[in-house]
């Protein structure tokens, strides 16, 4: 349904996008994910026609819809997609139906379609009650309803979000997560969904891509990726925690512990949370680390140490009796699962 190839972006000097392509099948729910500044904004804007590409292509169905090489793209309005902003962006002086029939008008349909469509999307987003309300007297969740109900009243066969739960307390946006899927699954639509928050990309997604600097590190669905991550970069940023990283010198972790499995190796080791354990006292197996805090999770308890560059996780059965500052020791297993060569690409 959408294809993208070889896509750049410069603003200036500056490069955005950086020779992304990929490509997402109908029906597909796509999240663009990573660290603020790495360009996934930039690809959804010119996935809506809000930027054009300095170079490469966007096609929608087979369409071609964007061309930098050619210099063109084809306006906003006649790419058949809706678009939700992080602002929500609801026109004031509207009333909730008035923006919801507003793009309907626009595209020209009759009254009496669009009393019709605009009866359909307020009651598959629950606000039906909410009809003849202005924005400034409902609330923000339910003004996000309202842009996604007025996004999808035409009914785009490709849905855009720019994160739309940023604004959102946490509670809600758990509820908004699941919402959002059920208006997918409800539209058979296409969607294409910007975050820096790998939560939602992991429990949302049927594909991911993780962007970095301009560039996608990885794309595939998100148990790939949790299970078999390509960079040093996505191994650190996916998973609830994320999998530990420890330097390597000379096949010695932190240039202390050797490892014989390791010997003359340079890079890191990768750990998951769920591999390392907590030991009384050091050893030839344990890292000392400064502890920083610990966090229930589902049950059992996330346990993190810093000190200097290095972090680590650890997923306890229950919670320690340390005050911060007090030195942890951080048990390794006999292996780690992966290693990472100095550039930071995973080791065959």
């Amino acid at each position: 349904m959408i294809q993208i190839e070889s896509l750049h972006k410069q603003f200036g000097s500056y490069e955005a996008v950086q020779g992304v392509s990929l490509s997402v099948p109908k029906g597909a729910f796509l999240v663009l994910v990573g660290p603020s500044g790495c360009g996934k904004s930039t690809i959804l804007r010119m996935l809506a026609g809000l930027e054009a590409p300095t170079s490469g292509t966007i096609t929608f169905g087979g369409n071609t819809v964007s061309d930098g090489g050619r210099g063109w793209v084809i306006e906003p309005s006649r790419r058949d997609t809706g678009l939700v902003f992080q602002s929500y962006a609801l026109w004031p002086h509207m009333t909730v139906a008035g923006n919801i029939d507003w793009p309907l008008k626009v595209a020209g349909l009759d009254r009496d379609k669009r009393c019709s469509r605009v009866g359909e999307v307020l009651d598959l987003l629950g606000i039906g009650q909410l009809a003849a309300r202005y924005p400034n007297e409902i609330s923000g969740g339910q003004q996000q309803r309202v842009a996604i109900a007025r996004m999808i009243a035409p009914k785009p066969g490709i849905l855009l979000f720019d994160e739309p739960l940023s604004n959102l307390d946490a509670k809600l946006r758990v509820e908004m997560r699941t919402e959002l899927l059920r208006v997918h699954r409800a539209t058979g639509a296409t969607s294409v969904y910007v975050t820096h928050d790998q939560v939602e990309a992991m429990t949302m997604a049927t594909h991911v891509a993780v962007m970095n600097a301009g560039r996608i590190e990885q794309f595939g669905s998100p148990g790939e990726l949790v299970a078999r991550p390509r960079t040093a970069f996505v191994a650190t940023f996916v998973g609830t925690p994320p999998a530990n990283l420890v330097p390597v010198v000379n096949g010695a972790y932190c240039g202390r512990l050797a490892d014989a499995a390791l010997a003359g190796r340079n890079g890191s080791a990768m750990f998951r949370p769920e591999e390392l354990t907590l030991a009384e006292s050091p050893s030839d197996r344990t890292l000392t680390l400064d502890y920083a805090e610990a966090s229930p999770m589902a049950g059992r308890v996330m346990v993190t140490g810093i000190r200097a560059d290095l972090r680590l996780t650890a997923i306890v059965d229950s919670l320690p009796s340390f005050s911060v500052g007090h030195e942890v020791h951080f048990q390794l297993p006999p292996a780690p699962s992966m290693f990472f060569t100095p550039e930071g690409v995973r080791a065959q």
